[in-house]
């Protein structure tokens, strides 16, 4: 009876605790998807059946897998199908606008241009992708992509200066210093009487871009700095990993296997980023420098609380900069790579283009850019058909009307620039091929809807880094033009496939062909 009492009274004691977490639960896993799914079938929007728990993650998951196993033709830019699968056959099914469930979490998809544009353009309350998962921001860090409000603000009125036009003219000499030295390593490498120098140039072009902005942004250099390239790279295999599995709120903080690769790697990271501080702060007094990691610093010590910033908050800025930056404009060399190989006559009027302006040994500098307007149509191109960023996410922090559609709190947006990029309805019947010549009128022109190119995002989070990745992209592929004719290896597979960005699944083998045998890089 003795034992029997301590049961009830225990019971009476956890009574409290325990159903408010039963109705969480009952609420999170059962209720809230019950109710969210009638109120979009309302509105005439329908999707695939919510699971409980894990929503449609594992239908991605297998989607994805048996995608991955495609292999399409080269000349073939309709990838949106092998990309996103599970997009392309719910689009088949439940039209241009449904709902799915990423676990718990609804998701509206959307590929209506206007209503992208809104969404992006609003002030009204929409966030950036959910902050949960510990993956997000040990690998983006907490940066402009991911703070809000006044924060927000601060952050972009002390970074602006960095990536001003003339700050850009300065970085670019650094640039071609970087771009020579990738380039002498090419030449190391071709063996002999060898004439075609066979590489994977996807790697190469990420370290490269790596060494890019640790030299222009932080004074580093990529040597200094691969321990941070090298734990970033490992953090971001285990996000795309998390992309289709379930996370459950609280475990990030439990000391699971992969928690604890996850905390040292990120230990990692950050430990990087305070060598170079430290070294920065150990070589100035006052003067910090003008680059990125000297304009922050001098915000660090500054009185007002407008212009200031904490060293902490540094830290996360130097994250989000070293891998997006890294990755967006590796990705976008990688892609220009393979059309300009593909389409050999184009690679020809880029390359008389840069003779006519600089000639074949002149080193490129930021002025003549502006000069370069074939260059421009193609990256333009490019960014169309293979852009890094192949889909921007939004969340609404409160029930919202956006055009037609009633979205409820907590609704994650998927706006998918891949799938808008090759609409015919906007971009005409050739929407699938190369054609940089649709840009000749400027952007706003070049679809029937002026913001139809969505490659840096559009509205007030426009990316603050776009200057900076067009002119290392042109400055680079300037340099390989004057030395070198690109073709397809017979090996390259034509893999895209979704890494949060738009990577080569299996990276871009070509070969390089120097234009003189006999001439240094």
């Amino acid at each position: 009876m003795e034992f029997q009492s301590t049961i009830n009274l225990l019971a009476l004691v956890l009574l409290p605790f325990v159903v408010p977490k039963i109705w969480e639960a009952c609420w999170i896993f059962l209720l809230r998807p019950w109710m969210i799914t009638r109120r979009f079938k309302k509105q005439g929007i329908s999707g695939p059946k919510y699971r409980f728990i894990y929503g449609n993650l594992k239908e991605i998951k297998k989607m994805k897998k048996e995608a991955k196993g495609w292999v399409l033709d080269p000349n073939s830019n309709d990838i949106f199908p092998r990309v996103f699968p599970h997009y392309h056959q719910w689009m088949s099914q439940y039209g241009e606008t449904f709902l799915y469930w990423n676990g718990t979490k609804p998701t509206l998809f959307i590929s209506d241009l206007e209503l992208g544009k809104q969404i992006l353009s609003s002030k009204l309350g929409f966030a950036v992708i959910a902050k949960t998962r510990p993956e997000v921001l040990m690998l983006f860090g907490k940066g402009l992509s991911f703070i809000e409000g006044d924060d927000w603000v601060r952050h972009r009125r002390i970074l602006n200066p960095a990536f001003s036009m003339d700050r850009l003219k300065v970085m670019t000499k650094e640039m071609v210093n970087c771009t020579l030295r990738m380039l002498e390593e090419w030449r190391i490498q071709k063996n002999g009487e060898e004439v075609v120098l066979r590489m994977e140039i996807n790697k190469d072009f990420h370290r490269l871009i790596s060494d890019i902005i640790a030299t222009t942004a932080f004074g580093s250099s990529y040597e200094e700095g691969i321990e941070l390239f090298r734990s970033q790279s490992e953090l971001e295999e285990y996000f795309v990993a998390s992309l289709t599995s379930v996370f459950i709120s609280g475990t990030q903080y439990l000391p699971t296997p992969t928690n604890l690769q996850l905390w040292k790697l990120d230990k990692k990271v950050k430990d990087s980023i305070k060598r170079m501080i430290d070294a920065r702060l150990k070589s100035s007094s006052n003067n910090y420098g003008d680059d990125l990691l000297g304009i922050m610093l001098k915000a660090a010590t500054s009185e007002e609380p407008a212009k200031m910033m904490r060293m902490d908050e540094i830290i996360e800025e130097c994250k989000a900069i070293y891998f997006s930056g890294q990755g967006n404009s590796a990705i976008l060399l990688t892609w220009t790579m393979l059309l300009l190989s593909l389409h050999q006559d184009w690679q020809e009027k880029l390359r008389e283009e840069v003779f006519n302006e600089w000639g074949k040994d002149t080193i490129p500098d930021s002025d003549t850019f502006t000069k370069l307007k074939l260059m421009n149509l193609v990256l333009m191109e490019s960014l169309r058909l293979y852009g890094p960023v192949i889909k921007l996410v939004r969340e609404a922090t409160k029930d919202m009307k956006i055009g037609h559609l009633d979205i409820p709190k907590g609704t994650s947006i998927i706006i998918q620039s891949l799938k808008m990029h090759t609409d015919k309805a906007v971009w005409g019947e050739d929407a699938k091929q190369f054609n940089p010549l649709r840009f000749e009128n400027g952007v706003s022109k070049a679809a029937n809807h002026p913001n139809a190119l969505l490659p840096f995002s559009v509205g007030p989070r426009t990316c603050i880094a776009q200057n900076f990745a067009m002119m290392e992209t042109k400055t680079v592929l300037t340099m390989i033009l004057q030395r070198f004719r690109i073709s397809l290896s017979p090996e390259y597979k034509h893999t895209p496939v979704d890494k949060f960005n738009l990577y080569p699944q299996y990276g871009l083998p070509v070969m390089l062909q120097p234009l003189d045998t006999s001439a240094q890089p």
